[in-house]
């Protein structure tokens, strides 16, 4: 391992002065072999002063996240290395980051259990929040997507938008004051990121969204009713649009993130629906549908669709009898409760008033829970809230 000195040196002068190795590049070998009585395993400055940014970026691909982080402050360059995609790939195939399910409960202010879904277990890891500015002496998590979080900051009135594992923030004020909103979501983009909200307004309903390109909130007309029953629920991401379910009788609407326009997707919904929730993978841009079958309101099943490029919802598979039963008993058939969310291939569905998750593997075709987290006490029964959390050096608050 090696240590660094001073805040302005160069990658190669770093190298030449700092890095050394085990095996002797083949000039010491041979002036080893000449003099017997020497040595250094120093490498030559000189190999390091030519090597190919493309090579050294390589090898530093393969330094411990959290190594890597702290040579940020030597020089521009490893800075900007941070925020580039190429070399956050090459990282990523050399020590792959985690992924996780981030729970939040009133009670367990500021400290958020992590489940990490690649080693399929709980993890001890306290997320610093030390950088945020002072202003975010309290907050609310209200949303996250691609490695953003957003939270609300009730005692100045805005938004806080960060990347935990980048260090980076913004503070968002809300559009004006006071300021009451529905349906928040976080939406990442190519070119930066979208919060979207619904606001009551003079008997009205309104639609704003933030741009993080122009750092600028635009108002829209919202629609009539208010989308959804359920605001535990996100919109979900879909062909540069955010989609909703309706209540009773039971439809997909969709605003488009870029002009505002409110739009009814024209598919058939399945029949003998007692509530319905949607979720969306962005990256392959599919759209699934998951909801209770049942008469009068009771739910018998849970089934889930897929959006076909026909425009028709096409059954994908039904949650196992015995799995059914134990959810519907978990929210007592308070449908209202129910939220869904995409996760790193998994369709994840979730009960404001249960500490586990139970969710679908996609590729496996396979359904699976969540265990409760040890840290939680029993004595916690509401306020339970899921998110997805993968970690994203490149994406800038």
């Amino acid at each position: 391992m090696f240590q660094l000195r001073g805040h302005h040196a160069t990658p190669s002068s770093f190298l030449k002065s700092h890095l050394k190795i085990k095996q002797q590049p083949m000039t010491m070998i041979t002036n080893t072999l000449k003099s017997p009585t020497k040595s250094s395993t120093e490498m030559d400055p000189v190999i390091w002063s030519k090597l190919p940014p493309e090579l050294l970026e390589h090898v530093l691909s393969f330094l411990p996240l959290k190594t890597f982080l702290n040579l940020r402050s030597t020089c521009k360059h490893f800075k900007s290395l941070v925020f580039s995609p190429s070399f956050i790939s090459k990282h990523s195939t050399a020590s792959p980051f985690s992924s996780f399910l981030l729970l939040s409960h009133p009670q367990c202010y500021s400290h958020f259990p992590l489940f990490d879904t690649i080693l399929g277990s709980w993890r001890n890891l306290a997320l610093s929040f030390s950088f945020l500015p002072p202003c975010a002496a309290q907050f609310n998590l209200l949303s996250s997507s691609n490695g953003l979080f957003c939270f609300s900051l009730p005692n100045s009135c805005s938004f806080l938008v960060c990347n935990l594992l980048a260090k980076s923030s913004r503070v968002i004020q809300f559009p004006f004051f006071p300021f009451s909103f529905e349906l928040l979501t976080l939406v990442s983009t190519p070119d930066g990121y979208k919060i979207f909200m619904l606001c009551s307004k003079f008997s009205s309903n309104y639609a704003f969204v933030y741009d993080s390109k122009i750092h600028s909130w635009k108002q829209y007309d919202g629609f009539q009713p208010i989308p959804i029953d359920n605001f535990h629920q996100e919109g979900a991401p879909f062909n540069g649009s955010l989609c909703f379910a309706t209540p009773e009788p039971f439809s997909v609407i969709c605003f488009d993130l870029e002009n505002g326009k409110w739009e009814t997707l024209n598919a058939e919904m399945p029949g003998d629906l007692t509530f319905v929730r949607l979720v969306s993978n962005s990256e392959e841009g599919k759209l699934y549908l998951v909801g209770g079958i049942g008469r009068n309101g009771i739910s018998r099943s849970m089934r889930l669709w897929e959006l076909s490029n026909e425009g028709k919802w096409e059954e994908v598979e039904r949650l196992p009898e015995l799995m059914c039963r134990k959810f519907m008993s978990v929210c007592y058939h308070n449908y209202e409760h129910v939220y869904c969310f995409w996760h790193q291939g998994m369709i994840c569905i979730c009960c404001h008033t249960w500490p586990e998750i139970l969710y679908f593997k996609v590729s496996r075709r396979t359904w699976h829970w969540i265990p409760k987290c040890p840290s939680v006490p029993d004595k916690w029964s509401c306020g339970f809230k899921w998110f997805s959390f993968v970690p994203e050096l490149f994406t800038l608050a």
